[in-house]
């Protein structure tokens, strides 16, 4: 893909289409691993969830705030968005929609973490990072449709 910063430029790489590519496999990669985990496909000492109960207990303490009712919706919804975008990242199908509905659910489970945990825990786990480059590769893929 030819940009303005290498189209005078022959032979020369072209890092923000090959960073947006990095942050579009990386972020579909951390949706799906997260998936993976919830429904028991890691085995070992170093498993987070284990199993979809432990995921949807998880949830429940990432969504304190919210009624105990709400909370299977919650984890079921999470883990659809996740699978979606997931898929939708690493196959770069409706790129800037996908990065922007990626980064909307990680402010959200951020801003969840963050009311239940404090704001360190969103911050150790790089959540808004995650988010931030989500919007990133938003920006780049919306600007790639302008300079066709």
């Amino acid at each position: 893909m030819e940009t303005s910063e290498n189209r005078d430029k022959p032979g020369r790489p072209d890092w923000p289409r090959w960073a947006a590519l990095c942050a579009r496999i990386a972020l579909g990669a951390a949706f799906l691993s997260g998936i993976a985990d919830r429904f028991g496909l890691y085995r070992g000492r170093n498993v987070g969830y284990g199993d979809f109960a432990g995921f949807v207990r998880y949830t429940a303490k990432v969504n304190s705030f919210m009624p105990p009712s709400a909370i299977p919706f919650l984890a079921w919804a999470a883990t659809i968005a996740e699978f979606f975008f997931g898929i939708a990242l690493i196959l770069g199908i409706w790129r800037v929609w996908v990065a922007l509905g990626s980064a909307v659910l990680l402010i959200l489970f951020g801003t969840a973490m963050a009311i239940s945990f404090g704001i360190k825990s969103p911050l150790d786990y790089s959540v808004f990072s995650a988010s931030s480059a989500a919007l990133l590769v938003a920006a780049y893929e919306s600007r790639c449709k302008e300079w066709k």
